[in-house]
């Protein structure tokens, strides 16, 4: 099979109290396996079969016959969703502002970082139903923010129905489905978003977006 669950990059407990570990056990072990199985299923037989880079597969789903699309969309969406948001996440000592160039881009792009958040928190909470908040990079190295609905995201091309969001190479990636933090925060979707900034590794973003800039295609490939 050509993708494989990643593991955890940090303990099962590691984001708590922000996330807790009954939430992230049943994420990654239930969902985001069940995803990594379907989208293998999706693309057997097919001429994306052997990539092993979700990303790659999700820009490249109009390739598919039209009768595998949307199962391939849903579950290979999934699988490159829920792997870059394990790896911009982490435990102890995580939440405080970017420096550096993606600093420097932020600013560029939103005017400050709190600009930045701001805009961010809106795409994620104003989000209709199941979907993601994303920031990534468009053109060089400008930043936007955008949203996608349910496993979409914005590699996605126009083809696959109404996918694709800002057409942008995402570096960070909130999930505004339930099931992420319905456990702890029941239907307060905002209480779980600003909690999540705590836990943001803005480390691992960094390196995705020198990545996003210098290679032009997604990040975490």
């Amino acid at each position: 099979m050509a993708f494989e669950l990643p593991a955890l990059p940090y303990a099962i407990n590691a984001l708590e109290p922000h996330i807790d570990a009954r939430t992230m056990e049943i994420h990654h072990d239930k969902h985001h396996a069940g995803y990594v199985a379907n989208a293998n299923k999706a693309l057997e037989g097919t001429a994306l079969a052997d990539l092993t880079c979700p990303w790659t597969a999700s820009g490249r789903l109009q390739e598919l016959p039209k009768e595998k699309q949307n199962a391939a969309r849903n579950n290979v969406g999934g699988h490159a969703n829920h792997s870059l948001f394990w790896s911009i996440m982490g435990g102890e000592g995580m939440g405080k502002a970017p420096a550096g160039e993606l600093a420097d881009a932020i600013k560029s792009s939103f005017g400050s970082f709190e600009s930045f958040q701001e805009a961010f928190t809106t795409a994620a909470t104003t989000r209709f139903g199941s979907g993601w908040a994303w920031l990534g990079v468009c053109g060089e190295s400008k930043l936007a923010v955008c949203s996608t609905a349910n496993q979409d995201n914005p590699v996605m091309k126009p083809l696959i129905g109404d996918a694709a969001g800002c057409g942008c190479r995402p570096i960070l990636g909130l999930d505004v489905w339930e099931h992420a933090y319905y456990l702890n925060y029941q239907n307060r979707r905002p209480d779980y978003v600003k909690a999540w900034w705590s836990v943001v590794n803005w480390s691992k973003v960094a390196e995705y977006f020198g990545k996003a800039c210098q290679c032009k295609s997604a990040a975490c490939c």
